[in-house]
């Protein structure tokens, strides 16, 4: 009973890895995500009634329209529950009490039940009752402190990191959680649990070192456009063509930069000769680096740079994403069959099994396609009636 996109992250990657999702939803409307993005086309031109939003999250899973707020549907609702391993809502703190649908009255007909519930602030607190999304937690968090150009810089200030990754993040510790709930059920305890999952608390989470470099030394992170908080030379640099993204881990690796650059002198400086020495003195070698840069276009580079040991890359927009011949050769840009535009393309799923690997059986579907068949399915022949 999730909705956007937290909650049905965490459920289509739990259908990757072969669970068999059902996707409980309002009658009318259903979830509304179906109305954000951009419309898909079938070959012809014509919009299937499909968002990219809504097909980003909800393969593999099958769909079934209940109103819970009628006794019928919630009858329907406590039925699949008892029969199902997992149940994850993303409904405001409280809300599914009224229906007789939080995790104490679920638990009760069903004791090996896990409740994951996905909120923005957590089922207690201050802010426990309040509404958001993804900008509030970026913000809230201090991720939009960290984010942007510097002050003084050109185009200085907060920028909104360019996805939901506060959903995203939630949705990735929500899978974590549920796996590790059914494991201790099955191998502990033998009963579920509910598992509290706020937003903020997962963004706050990963901020990791960067939260953490603020706690150990009370020094402020800042805002430092592609730049590193912690090393130097690490953020793009112009070239002759195109910026390029440099990453230097370590102080061997910077003498073999500058060896690269034509600038063999420059590790020899007591001002650069370690990584906290470079930090303080960011101002004088950056320029340094710039400039030897701009000798060369970026394609150059990042092969004189590889075959040095040195993580270089260009700053790809999505299209030479799709083009990358690492990504390709991964699989990552993948197409299933979908009944109302005959194919679909979707990023793929990142985990490799070796001996059950991730299969895409199922396109996102329409709203209540599968009322009738879950119901029968799951409750048996007769149970099922017109949603």
């Amino acid at each position: 009973m999730t909705r956007i996109f937290a909650g049905p992250w965490a459920a289509q990657i739990l259908a990757d890895f072969g669970a068999e999702v059902v996707k409980v939803e309002h009658p009318k409307g259903g979830d509304d995500v179906r109305r954000m993005g951009f419309p898909q086309k079938d070959a012809e031109g014509r919009e299937t009634g499909d968002t990219s939003s809504f097909l980003a999250m909800n393969r593999g899973k099958r769909s079934v329209a209940l109103d819970i707020a009628t006794p019928e549907g919630q009858a329907d609702l406590r039925a699949l529950a008892s029969k199902a391993d997992v149940f994850i809502e993303n409904f405001k703190a409280g809300g599914l009490a009224r229906y007789g649908l939080d995790y104490a009255s679920l638990a009760e007909v069903n004791p090996r039940l896990i409740y994951c519930s996905i909120t923005g602030f957590g089922q207690d607190g201050p802010y426990a009752a309040l509404p958001g999304y993804d900008p509030i937690f970026q913000a809230m968090s201090g991720l939009l402190s960290v984010t942007g150009n510097p002050d003084g810089a050109p185009g200085a200030g907060p920028a909104l990191v360019g996805y939901s990754v506060s959903d995203i993040n939630a949705g990735f510790y929500a899978t974590i959680a549920i796996l590790a709930a059914l494991h201790h059920r099955d191998t502990v305890s033998g009963k579920g649990q509910h598992i509290d999952l706020a937003l903020l608390d997962a963004q706050v989470a990963a901020h990791s070192h960067i939260a953490m470099n603020y706690m150990v030394s009370g020094k402020m992170p800042v805002r430092a456009g592609t730049a590193s908080q912690i090393n130097t030379p690490w953020q793009s640099f112009d070239t002759a063509d195109r910026p390029l993204m440099v990453a230097v881990g370590n102080d061997r690796q910077f003498a073999q930069f500058c060896t690269v650059l034509g600038l063999p002198e420059v590790p020899a400086d007591p001002r650069f000769a370690t990584n906290r020495q470079r930090m303080a003195h960011k101002p004088e070698l950056l320029p340094l680096l710039q400039q030897a840069l701009l000798a060369r276009t970026a394609g150059e580079w990042v092969e004189l740079l590889n075959a040095a040991g040195i993580s270089s890359g260009p700053l790809n927009d999505f299209g030479a994403a799709v083009q990358d011949p690492q990504l390709r050769h991964r699989g990552m840009w993948q197409e299933m069959p979908h009944p109302r535009a005959g194919t679909m393309p979707f990023v793929a799923n990142p985990v490799r099994f070796s001996d059950t690997p991730v299969e895409y059986g199922r396109a996102p579907p329409q709203l209540g396609e599968h009322t009738r068949e879950v119901l029968e399915d799951w409750l048996g022949a007769g149970a099922a009636a017109e949603p």
